[in-house]
């Protein structure tokens, strides 16, 4: 889904968008990112302000947690607030019943707007508004990539949260400020990882999933011929290879894990090395092998369809999936389980961070009590709730590692040892989109047969061009 950024061990802390959400450096693996919730069917519905009064979500049972430092944010009683909010699956139901309550503890009101479900158009909204300095949003979602296009148009949370902040996970922190300035606060957060069928493993004499590139090969490989004769559609590996958002996400995945680095080191283009032509070489060695040729054209949910069909072996995708493969009627519900991402030998499991952040419009007439709301949607508690109500992965280490919250979200646990990295949006500002065209379509290029070494030459010169 999106909508996706070295990095610590993973479980010290921990847990999509269609295509992802990265930064300067990688991301410590101390956390895990969200599930996108994506398959579910969004909402977009009119402005609607809560009573006051504090909510019970019917379809968890959970009151909205109360709001930590009440005392604090009453200075603002009486204000009103315009928040942009989550429409995806019962992220708005969930946004609905937490600003109920902070209206309730602080008296300040809010107005939940939800955001188009389509992050494009909610980045197309954003522009338009604060084009206009309008002062008809107050607190905003932001998408992991955008903090460096906005951040002219954000508050510094830095004075009033960056005590708060300190506590999430470092490489979104890293992500969400920009100039020094933390522009936006971590709310939720995704993050590619390896879907593998327990069940082929054990039929093929495998003791666990694969650990490196060569291995997921060679497992794929055998599987995939031994499943063949039964099913001529079998795959080995599939994965989201269209030239969009998502290939980035893919691709700075493989060039990482290889030891290419990141794309840029601050404004300059640092992807033209050997390594980085290593790994866009075995990604190509994959279409024909044990990869379809249509894989080039595959985004998330054709290469979910496939996986979840029982029609391939291994699956690199965002926690959404887990759910969904879950399910009842899905062919592969009880027989799959998740895994970092393979990497090269002496180099980490890379996994590309997504997720959305929280920031406070510089054109609010209201910056105390949007800042208050931002603190406490940004919240252990609330950060627990989400986790619990929807399934949404923590930014907050701690919360993360709460047994209700493993026990929700189980593939926390077995992502320990990744690193999260973050896409170049707080480098690249507002060309970031071009880096990433820039990307994925030379990307792309090598995968149709261009060779890495000019793909890369090229995909560095576009990236110079868009920077200068």
């Amino acid at each position: 889904m999106t909508e996706p950024s070295g990095g610590d061990q993973m479980l010290e802390g921990l847990e999509m968008a269609h295509a992802g959400r990265e930064n300067r450096r990688t991301f410590l693996a101390a956390g895990l990112l969200c599930p996108l919730a994506a398959a579910l069917p969004g909402c977009r519905g009119d402005a609607s302000a809560p009573s006051g009064e504090a909510e019970t979500l019917p379809e968890v049972g959970l009151p909205a947690p109360a709001v930590p430092g009440a005392d604090e944010a009453r200075r603002h009683a009486g204000g009103r607030l315009t928040y942009y909010a989550e429409s995806v699956g019962i992220g708005g139901a969930i946004d609905r019943a937490l600003c109920g309550r902070f209206t309730a503890d602080t008296g300040i009101s809010v107005n939940v707007v939800m955001r188009p479900r389509d992050s494009t158009e909610t980045y197309a909204t954003y522009q338009r508004l604060f084009q206009a300095r309008s002062p008809d949003v107050d607190v905003v979602t932001l998408d992991v990539i955008w903090p460096g296009t906005f951040a002219a148009h954000l508050v510094d949370l830095k004075p009033a949260l960056g005590t708060a902040a300190a506590a999430h996970l470092e490489a979104l922190v890293q992500n969400d400020t920009v100039e020094g300035r933390l522009v936006a606060m971590p709310w939720f957060t995704d993050f590619g990882m390896l879907y593998y069928r327990t069940d082929l493993l054990q039929k093929y004499g495998y003791g666990g999933p694969p650990t490196t590139w060569d291995e997921l090969g060679q497992m794929a490989e055998r599987i995939q011929a031994g499943e063949r004769p039964s099913s001529r559609v079998f795959q080995g590996f599939v994965w989201q290879g269209k030239a969009y958002e998502g290939l980035t996400c893919n691709a700075l995945e493989w060039v990482r894990s290889h030891g290419g680095g990141n794309l840029l080191e601050g404004r300059t283009p640092t992807v033209n090395n050997p390594e980085a032509a290593r790994a866009l070489a075995r990604a190509r060695s994959w279409i024909r092998a044990i990869s379809p040729v249509g894989v080039t054209g595959y985004e998330e949910e054709d290469s979910r369809n496939v996986f979840q069909g029982g029609n391939a072996a291994f699956l690199r995708s965002w926690p959404y999936v887990y759910s969904a493969a879950s399910a009842e009627g899905s062919r592969v519900k009880g027989r799959f389980d998740v895994a970092p991402m393979p990497h090269e030998p002496g180099q980490p499991s890379v996994a590309t961070a997504g997720g959305w952040q929280l920031g406070v419009s510089t054109y609010t007439r209201h910056e105390g009590a949007a800042t208050a709301l931002v603190g406490y949607l940004s919240s252990p508690e609330v950060q627990r709730f989400r986790a619990l109500a929807g399934g949404y992965i923590p930014t907050l280490q701690a919360v993360q590692r709460d047994p209700a919250v493993v026990r929700k979200l189980p593939f926390l646990e077995r992502m320990a040892g990744a690193t999260l990295v973050a896409r170049p949006s707080s480098d690249a500002g507002p060309r970031y989109n071009e880096i990433s065209i820039a990307f994925y379509q030379g990307v792309s290029k090598a995968l149709h047969g261009t060779a890495p070494e000019e793909a890369l030459e090229q995909i560095a010169q576009r990236m110079q061009r868009a920077l200068r």
